[in-house]
């Protein structure tokens, strides 16, 4: 029960539970900037205008493919 929780996963990525655990924290990281990006963009629209686009576009890049 434990392995198929901590380490199926991440196995079916080709990563330790570590490196897993360092690419989704980077990931959850950048969707926060993103998010951050995107509030001030709703406030203030001539910021930021395609930012939390464009670092979604690149975090999709690095991971549809992923485990296939």
């Amino acid at each position: 029960m434990l392995t198929r929780m901590f380490l199926s996963h991440p196995r079916s990525v080709d990563e330790s539970y570590a490196q897993h655990a360092v690419f989704a924290g980077g990931f959850a990281a950048r969707l926060l900037l993103a998010s951050g990006a995107a509030l001030i963009h709703a406030v203030i629209p001539c910021l930021f205008e395609k930012t939390a686009s464009n670092m979604i576009a690149g975090m999709y890049a690095k991971t549809h493919n992923r485990g296939r």
